[in-house]
């Protein structure tokens, strides 16, 4: 029964916050992208963008739950500066001057980009930022 008892604790989710972050200190920011489990045994989880600039802006943006194995966001810098958040449901730029966090359609992505790195679980099923020396770029299929 101990053992049992053990194996439901050990299966169970926390919904104790999970902060992933990355410096970007070319545009000056900080990004950070919290999970939370929403339920104790499913793969549900809250995803909140956090960034903060040198001048001491921030802002917060709920973003498309991870409902099951989506919650890697793969982290963009755009020629004109801005920094872009891409899920497989959402988009999201970040205009570093004003830490404004904007959601936007993914046909209006257009142009160069500069892949930073992604957010997502590493084998121990942490989550995490990995920068593109660790994992290489995986684009989303958008159906």
């Amino acid at each position: 029964m101990v053992i049992g008892l053990l194996l439901v604790l050990v299966g169970c989710n926390s919904d104790r916050p999970e902060p992933a972050e990355v410096d970007l200190p070319s545009v000056g920011l900080r990004v950070q992208l919290i999970r939370v489990a929403t339920h104790p045994f499913l793969s549900r989880y809250r995803l909140t963008l956090s960034v903060a600039g040198r001048e001491g802006c921030e802002a917060t943006a709920e973003l498309f739950p991870d409902t099951g194995y989506v919650g890697r966001r793969n982290l963009y810098a755009q020629a004109s500066g801005a920094i872009t958040v891409l899920g497989q449901y959402d988009a999201r730029v970040v205009d570093p001057s004003s830490c404004a966090i904007r959601l936007v359609e993914f046909q209006s992505l257009t142009g160069q980009a500069t892949y930073l790195g992604m957010f997502d679980v590493n084998a121990q099923k942490r989550w995490q930022f990995f920068p593109p020396s660790v994992r290489p770029e995986r684009p989303f299929e958008k159906l």
